[in-house]
């Protein structure tokens, strides 16, 4: 069910919402993301890498919550720091975006979020 929602957004949206839990203020935060869904699993990368604000959060509080056509999925957001994976995220992303886009507003690429429906 949740899969093949997520599977109908990759084809439907360029972006959906995340929402993390802000450290310093125990506050939602939410933002617009692009993302992948693959092999059952929803891949997000941030825009300054390992330095993003909402991945640092993340890293704190691994709770996330994704919005996707006016639904709101819980899960956990599982840190890929491997540089092959990470690539192979990047490629996909510059599919899916075009890589003057993905180049255009993603500036380090050391790390991809993997989005773990609870």
């Amino acid at each position: 069910m949740h899969g093949s929602k997520f599977k109908d957004a990759s084809q439907s949206y360029m972006e959906i919402e995340l929402g993390v839990t802000d450290s310093k203020s125990g506050q939602e935060k939410s933002r617009p993301v692009w993302f992948i869904f693959e092999n059952n699993s929803l891949y997000l990368l941030p825009v300054e890498g390992s330095d993003t604000d909402w991945y640092q959060n993340a890293l704190i509080n691994p709770s996330i919550k994704i919005y996707v056509d006016g639904e709101q999925y819980t899960g956990s957001s599982k840190s890929i720091t491997d540089p092959n994976k990470v690539r192979e995220i990047v490629g996909k992303f510059m599919s899916k975006y075009g890589e003057s886009e993905v180049n255009k507003y993603y500036k380090k690429f050391d790390v991809c979020v993997e989005f773990i429906l609870q």
